[in-house]
């Protein structure tokens, strides 16, 4: 394991987001991982944040809500596709995606959330807002595309508390 400073992290990890081979992951009685491609990484509040987007219907976002922390797993590596599809098309309220998925769970360094031991960059997040969108604070064009049915995301922001990656 190697640290990172956020600024090493940045590149790689919006790479990865625009992918769509980032994993967000969060703890409990039962840790739940989901893909996604959205979110941003920033400084703010004098601290490094990672602020992820989840909808309100996601198993991912109860988990959230409850927990208050979380982690991010994130890879280049292309032969992950299987992986990411199956995690962001199955939802974790009707199996263990962390069983016979090719995705591991292994305990963080900080937070009460698994990282993905398959990826290699790491960010570990404690939650500090949670930010509701609306459609009355949007621009109308997305509004209209990406939110037909109004179903809003949630944009919860974490304080990134520590960013590492695995890679030998």
């Amino acid at each position: 394991m190697k640290k990172l400073a956020l600024t090493q992290a940045i590149a790689p990890a919006t790479e990865a987001l625009m992918k769509g081979y980032a994993l967000l992951n969060v703890g409990g009685e039962t840790p739940n991982t989901m893909t996604i491609g959205w979110g941003f990484i920033g400084y703010s509040w004098n601290k490094p944040v990672f602020c992820v987007v989840v909808r309100k219907q996601r198993h991912t976002h109860d988990l959230l809500m409850k927990e208050g922390q979380f982690t991010v797993s994130m890879t280049l590596d292309d032969g992950m596709k299987e992986q990411f599809k199956y995690a962001g098309t199955k939802s974790g309220r009707d199996e263990d995606k962390f069983d016979g998925h090719g995705l591991t769970a292994v305990s963080a360094q900080c937070v009460n959330a698994p990282i993905v031991k398959e990826c290699t960059l790491h960010f570990e997040c404690k939650t500090k807002l949670v930010q509701e969108m609306t459609e009355d604070r949007m621009d109308a064009e997305i509004s209209a595309r990406i939110y037909p049915e109004k179903d809003f995301h949630t944009m919860v922001f974490g304080e990134i508390v520590d960013i590492y990656t695995t890679e030998e």
